[in-house]
């Protein structure tokens, strides 16, 4: 599945009105703490990291993400593809710890 096709899925289950960005922003930030907090009670609390709620809770993120995108009218991939060029641009020889 490519980002468009799953942004174009994913939006079958959004609910729209006129709040839906406000929504999908607080959703975002909301699902990403839920992924800093798998990593917290990894690091910090000695718990074990469970694979498949980190999986659950970064497609939550990932679904959020998606559909900001679809009510600003852009293309996923058009979001994926901007991000590889810039990551791209500055680090053409990938990225090297200095020091």
């Amino acid at each position: 599945m490519d980002f468009n096709e799953y942004q174009n899925a994913a939006k079958r289950t959004l609910y729209g009105n006129e709040q839906v960005l406000t929504n999908c922003a607080l959703g975002l930030a909301g699902e990403s703490g839920q992924v800093v907090d798998l990593v917290k009670n990894y690091t910090f609390r000695g718990r074990k990291l469970d694979r498949k709620e980190l999986i659950h809770e970064m497609g939550d993120v990932l679904w959020y993400l998606s559909q900001i995108a679809e009510w600003a009218d852009i293309p996923f991939e058009e979001v994926a593809k901007a991000n590889i060029d810039e990551l791209n641009r500055r680090y053409p020889a990938g990225f090297k710890k200095q020091g």
